[in-house]
């Protein structure tokens, strides 16, 4: 499937879309907050992606590994509150690309049956690998642009 090739080179290029939009921020640039209720600072930003990618990991290994298992979603607000997200970047950083690297080596393997393999997401229902992918593919790049806003007190 052409499709998937694209979104696993989307996938695969994620983190660097992510170190070029926080690269070479000040502490100010990633702590600024936009002026609006809820909005996350750029380190704030680096920070969800590093908890996004350890449960997607998680998620992705339940679904090749394990028959139609469940999937459960979380409270991202809530792993900013008690999770430190007002912490040095570097680590999270480097989560985000061995964990996108590690999933790389998995999906360039799959067969079209383990892209099926599916379970049932608690919020969402149906998900499979294939959905697993086409959301996690662009989610470092969208978070990418999120962050260099905020460093800029945007939206």
């Amino acid at each position: 499937m052409a499709g998937r090739a694209a979104l696993i080179r989307t996938y695969a290029e994620g983190p660097a879309a992510v170190e070029a939009a926080v690269g070479s921020l000040s502490d100010a640039e990633l702590d600024r907050r936009p002026d609006v209720p809820g909005a996350w600072t750029a380190r704030e930003v680096v920070h969800h992606l590093a908890d996004s990618e350890t449960r997607s990991t998680i998620r992705f290994r339940k679904l090749l590994a394990e028959d139609s298992p469940t999937i459960h979603g979380y409270d991202e607000a809530h792993y900013a509150t008690v999770l430190w997200y007002d912490r040095p970047i570097a680590g999270s950083l480097a989560v985000l690309r061995a964990v996108r690297a590690s999933n790389v080596e998995l999906l360039e393997r799959l067969t079209d049956a383990d892209f099926a393999r599916s379970g049932t997401h608690t919020e969402s229902g149906p998900y499979s690998v294939d959905t697993w992918l086409e959301l996690y593919a662009a989610h470092a790049h969208e978070h990418a642009e999120q962050a260099a806003k905020a460093a800029r007190g945007e939206v």
